[in-house]
């Protein structure tokens, strides 16, 4: 059995309900922030273009749109978690090193907070699975449908 199958088969024998909760709330948090990039286009490319990352702006802001959006829905209903948690990553990391970080940690600085919370819960998950009150969960228990 490889790691990844242990790591699966002890998430399932361990996780909480109360946890597809949470997780179901970070994708609906990440839908909301991928529509609030899509009415403001012009903040996300100009903040990404204040960043290192400047002369690939407009496509990464497509990339960060698309992967809040389609990764938000996909962990939201639990459906290929960790594959969804794997686009959102590099969008987070981002987020905290280039955007969030410069602006200094305090309590004021609510978007850093923010970033790294969603950050971590997505390693969470990248780890835990999506649960029992998922569409894979659903799958791995009906196989012939």
């Amino acid at each position: 059995m490889g790691l990844l199958q242990n790591i699966d088969s002890w998430s399932e024998k361990h996780h909480p309900k109360w946890l597809d909760i949470i997780r179901i709330l970070l994708g609906l948090l990440l839908i909301q922030k991928g529509v609030v990039f899509i009415k403001d286009m012009g903040l996300v490319t100009s903040v990404l273009q204040n960043t290192m990352l400047e002369f690939i702006s407009a496509g990464l802001a497509h990339y960060i749109i698309g992967a809040h959006i389609m990764g938000g829905i996909l962990i939201a209903i639990g459906l290929l978690t960790r594959a969804a948690v794997l686009f959102q990553l590099p969008v987070l990391i981002g987020a905290v090193i280039f955007v969030n970080l410069p602006t200094g940690f305090s309590a004021f600085s609510s978007e850093l907070w923010l970033s790294v919370i969603v950050l971590c819960l997505l390693v969470f998950f990248l780890i835990e699975g999506s649960g029992p009150i998922s569409v894979d969960n659903y799958i791995r228990k009906h196989p012939d449908e």
